[in-house]
């Protein structure tokens, strides 16, 4: 029923706006130059015809292409939405107009002879607008999808063991392989992180969008990712399956239990709601690692299972989506001195520039990208290495986080 109602609000919506923004044009192209008529026309229609196939793509013959492919898909529906929600904000601006020097002239009973004068500005005004997040969303797909990033930070930890100054520990999160469509720009990504030299690397969760096989053509590459301290990582809500329809139970458990085998085949050490210790020079640290626990999203992390009998100067926690800092870690856990999380990818769209960022997700994310810190307790917050939905990135570009641990 959830699935009726979400393609039934997608047609009503989409298909006022196209009404809106198609009645405004018949009004007023015509008396528009003949290159300015046929650009308009022919852009309109494109964009209703991605419109429409799109909707048929996501929603109806969704089984029969991969999650790559829906992805283009899903973004050919935002460059549509968010251009023509972009024009009708100008044309709803002229219409009040209007209406606002409607009212006056019959209060007045007077004629108003300018009252379409200003029309045809502020919807050439209006188209102009338009083209912003058209060619933006375009070029983040063509140039952002795998510019990847490093994200360089030093924290201090007052317990950290000697042994331990200066450690270099590399987190990915949220790789999504299912995604992906060019294997020599990931392998870029990869060598890139490897030339940092990390000390310990950590996973955050999503391996895949859904399906384990999603992971197969990148097997190699990813088991490049080797570090002498180890790699570490957990599963993060999409690892669970909860996404897709599946043809039985069956299938969705057996699927589970291939995406837990990909990390020991990557060479990977995949905690389930436990806990490790990381020697070195006789000394040690905690490293806490539990199941998915987000606000609102899928919740089979259990931390105080992880926790249980982990004794070191230094604990440090992987939970994928970073909720889970504010609701549990700084209330039940005040030892707890850094937590490594992922899962907003930043929106894969903001503004990060300087000291300033933004991006739409912070709507719904208090702590969405970066490092955060709590009365002591530090939480990092990775943009994801790889993407979804959204087929491209803008701004918030794909990271590599580098983070120097110092007492």
């Amino acid at each position: 029923m959830r699935f009726v109602v979400l393609i039934i609000s997608f047609v009503v919506i989409g298909g006022l706006l196209e009404w809106y923004t198609y009645a405004a044009l018949a009004k007023r192209w015509e008396k528009w130059s003949s290159w300015l008529k046929t650009t308009t026309k022919i852009t309109y229609f494109i964009l209703l015809g991605f419109f429409g196939v799109s909707i048929l793509m996501l929603f109806v013959f969704e089984s029969f292409f991969s999650r790559a492919a829906l992805n283009f898909w899903f973004t050919f529906l935002m460059c549509n939405l968010f251009t023509k929600l972009t024009f009708a904000f100008f044309l709803a601006l002229d219409d009040l107009r209007r209406i606002g020097l409607l009212t006056r002239s019959k209060l007045m009973k007077t004629k108003d002879d300018e009252r379409i004068s200003r029309s045809d500005f502020l919807v050439k005004t209006g188209m102009a607008a338009a083209t912003i997040p058209l060619m933006g969303l375009s070029w983040g797909m063509i140039a952002g999808p795998y510019r990847y990033k490093i994200f360089h930070e030093k924290v201090n930890l007052p317990n950290l063991p000697p042994a331990f100054n200066g450690l270099k520990v590399v987190q990915i999160s949220d790789i999504h392989s299912g995604s992906f469509y060019n294997t020599s720009a990931v392998e870029r990504g990869i060598d890139m992180l490897l030339a940092l030299k990390p000390d310990l690397i950590l996973f955050t969760g999503d391996i895949v969008n859904d399906r384990a096989e999603e992971m197969e053509p990148y097997m190699d590459i990813f088991s490049k990712i080797q570090a002498p301290l180890g790699v570490y990582s957990i599963l993060g809500n999409h690892d669970y399956g909860d996404y897709v329809r599946w043809e039985s139970k069956e299938a969705k458990e057996e699927n589970n239990r291939k995406i837990r085998e990909l990390h020991q085949r990557l060479g990977w050490r995949l905690l389930l709601n436990e806990h490790v210790y990381i020697e070195k020079d006789g000394e040690k640290i905690c490293l806490i690692g539990v199941e998915n626990w987000g606000k609102g999203f899928h919740q089979e992390g259990d931390l105080h299972k992880a926790y249980l009998g982990c004794d070191a100067p230094v604990k440090m926690l992987l939970s994928h989506d970073p909720t889970h800092f504010d609701e549990v870690v700084t209330k039940e856990f005040k030892d707890i001195d850094i937590t490594f999380s992922g899962h907003t990818h930043g929106a894969q769209i903001g503004i990060e520039t300087g000291g300033f960022k933004w991006s739409p997700i912070s709507l719904r994310y208090e702590k969405w990208a970066g490092l955060y810190n709590e009365n002591g307790q530090y939480l990092y917050v990775n943009r994801g290495f790889g993407f979804i939905g959204y087929a491209g990135r803008l701004g918030i570009m794909p990271e590599i986080t580098l983070m120097e641990l110092h007492s």
